[in-house]
């Protein structure tokens, strides 16, 4: 009799074990839906402190907790450039630091000094017109580890469905949400100095051997159909002329000198804004401190 008492008593801590587990993963999002669409971007233009990283993007979490360390007040950002399905994890490229300011306000210069104290860069960028976004809930850490596998695959999914070439990919934790979000235009103008510069150095090569054909194999070159060293992610100047997804021509983001590594798909820009269901903001703009360290 007392063997039954121990079995059941065992069986009731196991079943009960099992409902703790399933209702922590059920607060922390695993039945959380995930709606992805396109219009306004979750933030304005922001001026980061970060650091840049390469290699597997599951080592960045010593980069969120230094950043947090630093000032747990401000609110995490990553930018993705690579994507992992295609780009080997040890090459694969991001930026990882805290939003310092947002909009019109001017970011603290107690805060720029401390950040860049401990070896963080400061860098802007713009609010794009377009993006293509979608959140997921942020309660607990195991949110982190759920919205990498079921939001990235369903933004993967409506990317490639409406042929958009949406990169890089920005991941914003604010309060109790995981805000994602592509960038559809200006894509250029989210690139850190660093990776312009892996992306001038990956493209040297290549364009030298161009020129070299081209000298050898032409008398001469119009005007016409030069091509400035300068456009591609490295310039500011390329993506602000940078056409929507429907218009025609070729801009940067789906040009032969673009990253091959890149979220964005070479030739995806079959899709224009106005086919897309382009509403009014959906998140909240105002200032926060969600903190990744205070979870």
């Amino acid at each position: 009799m007392s063997d039954l008492l121990l079995l059941g008593l065992i069986g009731g801590l196991t079943l009960l074990l099992l409902l703790t587990l399933l209702a922590f993963a059920g607060y922390s999002g695993l039945l959380a839906g995930v709606a992805v669409s396109a219009g306004s971007p979750p933030i304005r233009n922001v001026t980061v402190a970060y650091k840049f990283h390469t290699g597997p993007y599951n080592e960045t979490g010593r980069l969120f907790t230094e950043s947090c360390s630093v000032c747990p007040r401000l609110r995490s950002i990553a930018v993705y450039y690579d994507s992992p399905h295609v780009v080997p994890p040890e090459k694969c490229r991001c930026a990882v630091g805290s939003i310092l300011s947002e909009g019109e306000e001017s970011p603290s210069p107690e805060f720029i000094q401390l950040y860049q104290k401990f070896g963080f860069k400061v860098f802007s960028f713009p609010a794009p017109s377009h993006v293509v976004t979608a959140t997921f809930p942020y309660t607990t850490t195991l949110s982190i580890w759920l919205a990498a596998r079921r939001v990235h695959p369903a933004l993967d999914a409506y990317i490639k469905e409406r042929k958009l070439c949406a990169h890089p990919r920005l991941e914003i934790y604010q309060q109790d949400q995981i805000y994602f979000m592509c960038p559809l235009a200006r894509q250029g103008d989210f690139y850190v100095p660093e990776m312009k510069e892996t992306e001038r150095k990956s493209r040297g090569p290549a364009e030298a051997s161009d020129a070299r054909v081209d000298d050898a194999g032409a008398d001469t070159v119009s005007d016409g159909s030069s091509v400035s060293p300068e456009a591609g992610p490295g310039s500011r100047e390329a993506s602000a002329a940078t056409p929507s997804p429907g218009a025609s021509g070729r801009g940067w983001d789906d040009a032969d000198t673009r990253s091959e590594h890149s979220y964005g798909e070479s030739g995806a820009s079959g899709s224009s804004f106005e086919e897309l269901d382009l509403g009014a903001p959906k998140w909240p703009r105002e200032l926060s401190a969600p903190e990744r360290g205070e979870e």
